[in-house]
C-alpha cells in the first residue's frame, strides 16, 4: 500500500484538492443560489437538488471547458511550435525522444500493445492524449451550454421574454462571455509558465530546468 501511495500520490493528491473545492464550491454555490431565491421571493432548496440545477451545471463545466481546452491545445502546439530555453518546449535544435517513430518499435515485447499492432489502432494511440483532452473539452462545452441554456432562459421569461434551446444559446454573447474569460486566462497561466520557465527555477520539480542548466538551453 504504501508503494502504492508513494507511485500514485501526485494524481491522488490533485484528484484529492479536486474533491475538496468542488464539494467547497457546491456548498458556497448552494448558499448564493438560495440567496438569490429569498431576494426574489421563491422557495430554497436543498443541497442534492441544487447539484442537478442548471446554475451548478452551467458554472462547474464552464470551467472544465476552459481546462481542457488549455491541456488540448498544449500538448498539440508543442508538436510543432518552440520556446528556446524554455522547460515546457522541446529543443528546436535537435531531434527528441518523443519524436522517436513508434513503428520502428513494433517488435518489441515490452512496447505498449498498440505500437505492436500497428495500422489505425496506433494511428489513434499516438495521438491519443490530444484526443483526450479534445473530447473532455467538447463534452464539457456541451454541459456547460445545457446549463447556461436553463439559467439565461429562465433569467429571460422572468423579464418577459422567450427561452433559448441549447443550440440558439451558443450564439448569444453570454455563452461566449462565459467560455472567452476563462480561456483568456488559461492561456495565459500556460504561456507564463512556458516563459517563465526559461529564467526561473524550482528545484525538484519536472516542470523546472535544473537550477545549474543555463536560461538559454531548452527542455528539462
Amino acid at each position: 500500500m504504501q508503494r502504492l501511495l508513494k507511485d500514485n500520490s501526485l494524481s491522488l493528491t490533485m484528484f484529492g484538492l479536486f474533491v475538496v473545492a468542488l464539494i467547497g464550491q457546491s456548498v458556497t454555490g448552494l448558499d448564493v443560489y438560495n440567496q438569490d431565491r429569498l431576494d426574489h421571493d421563491n422557495p430554497t432548496i436543498g443541497y442534492t437538488e441544487y447539484l442537478t440545477t442548471d446554475a451548478f451545471i452551467e458554472v462547474t463545466f464552464e470551467n472544465w471547458e476552459s481546462e481542457f481546452l488549455q491541456m488540448a491545445a498544449y500538448v498539440m502546439l508543442t508538436v510543432f511550435l518552440f520556446q528556446r530555453g524554455s522547460a515546457e518546449s522541446k529543443d528546436p535544435d535537435k531531434q527528441e525522444d518523443v519524436d522517436e517513430e513508434p513503428r520502428d518499435h513494433r517488435d518489441d515485447p515490452n512496447a505498449p500493445w498498440p505500437v505492436r499492432q500497428g495500422g489505425i489502432i496506433l494511428r489513434l494511440y499516438e495521438n491519443s492524449l490530444f484526443i483526450a483532452f479534445a473530447l473532455l473539452f467538447l463534452l464539457s462545452m456541451l454541459l456547460h451550454a445545457i446549463g447556461g441554456a436553463g439559467e439565461y432562459s429562465e433569467e429571460q421569461m422572468a423579464h418577459g421574454e422567450s427561452g433559448v434551446s441549447v443550440l440558439q444559446y451558443f450564439g448569444t454573447s453570454q455563452f461566449w462571455f462565459e467560455s472567452l474569460q476563462n480561456w483568456q486566462s488559461e492561456f495565459l497561466a500556460v504561456g507564463s509558465i512556458v516563459v517563465l520557465s526559461v529564467f526561473l527555477r524550482q528545484r525538484g520539480s519536472p516542470e523546472s530546468k535544473p537550477v545549474a542548466m543555463p536560461n538559454r538551453e531548452t527542455g528539462s
